[in-house]
């Protein structure tokens, strides 16, 4: 009776801001949180890539832990997040679904949901140009930046036929799509950003909780790009981009615009697809494989750790642009459980 009391009252601290209605069917659930973490080695693993053209790299990671250690609280309001997310998908799977194909507890994936009762979501889009000569950056790249997320997140990309039979039933049309709201352009003296969040204050954060914000600048270190996950703090929430990387950029293999499909992922709430660890750390997705590190340039098919296929050609690993062209199904229902009425991104709906 002790281990129950408890279960339920760790609910009822997740899901305050639900109905009671909301709060009984999620406690239902069965959650199984042994695998979460939220720390990682990222610092020391994207550090080593430092200065090799050949790496470029995503910091997500290293920023989120940057965070974790300046917030206390948030490591705590991820992992109520994660339950939340966890209990919303599991509340929508068929009885007898199974779940932790690719390793993951109920982090989506096995079989589609029923269904999120959410039609298309569109997400408007602030966008910061924050560099010395800000008309580097034309209206027209950032059009077509906008163009490639949409393609990207509907499934309605020019490459999807090169999925690998193996993977053509998982790909997903997310139901996802932005709207460029506003540009905003900066003229500032800083030659190149570093990931300290520095370049957000340059140009503020607008309407956070109803807008994403994209920022994009120069940034040093060989660094494509980075996204705040949810929960984060509200002053920085957004993701920055490289310059170089929007579509016709000079960033080479990397200037197609999927940088950005990659950090609106983690904006997403979405891990690398190798879970930033060894196999025995997953991105809690099922239908994706596990692996044990990233992939770089056009990986040859198959591509196999741990024991399976790498999934090299989802938009959050590490692969050329031109290498890269869907999200699983696990990764769509994953992204649209934040959606969800007391999830973190429940107030960009109208």
């Amino acid at each position: 009776m002790k281990k129950v009391f408890i279960a339920f009252a760790a609910l009822a601290m997740v899901f305050t801001s639900c109905s009671e209605d909301k709060k009984d069917n999620l406690q239902e659930q069965n959650v199984n949180m042994d695998d979460w973490y939220v720390y990682t080695d990222a610092d020391v693993d994207e550090a080593n890539k430092v200065g090799n053209e050949k790496l470029k790299s995503c910091y997500s990671m290293v920023n989120l832990n940057r965070l974790l250690n300046e917030n206390p609280g948030l490591e705590r309001k991820m992992y109520n997040i994660e339950y939340q997310t966890r209990a919303l998908i599991a509340a929508k799977k068929p009885s007898g679904t199974p779940g932790g194909g690719g390793g993951g507890n109920d982090g989506g994936g096995g079989d589609p949901p029923v269904g999120d009762g959410l039609d298309v979501i569109n997400i408007p889009v602030v966008v910061h140009v924050v560099m010395q000569n800000p008309s580097i950056v034309t209206d027209g790249q950032i059009s077509a930046q906008i163009d490639v997320l949409n393609e990207d997140f509907s499934a309605g990309n020019s490459d999807l036929s090169s999925v690998p039979s193996e993977f053509s039933g998982l790909v997903a049309n997310t139901d996802i799509q932005f709207t460029l709201a506003k540009t905003n352009r900066v003229t500032n003296g800083t030659s190149a950003w570093s990931t300290n969040d520095a370049v957000k204050y340059a140009s503020p954060v607008e309407s956070p909780s109803t807008q994403l914000n994209i920022w994009i600048c120069n940034i040093s270190g060989g660094i494509l790009g980075y996204a705040q996950f949810p929960g984060g703090p509200s002053a920085t929430d957004g993701i920055v981009l490289l310059y170089s990387s929007l579509p016709g950029g000079s960033a080479a293999a990397y200037n197609l615009g999927r940088t950005a499909t990659h950090e609106v992922g983690h904006y997403l709430n979405l891990r690398h697809i190798w879970g930033d660890g060894r196999c025995n750390r997953d991105d809690f997705v099922s239908d994706t494989p596990i692996s044990d590190a990233p992939n770089y340039g056009c990986p040859s098919y198959p591509t196999v750790n741990c024991r399976s296929t790498d999934m090299t050609m989802n938009y959050m690993d590490y692969t050329y642009d031109a290498c890269m062209y869907m999200y699983s199904e696990g990764q769509k229902t994953r992204m649209r459980a934040v959606f969800a009425s007391g999830g973190p991104r429940a107030s960009m709906l109208p």
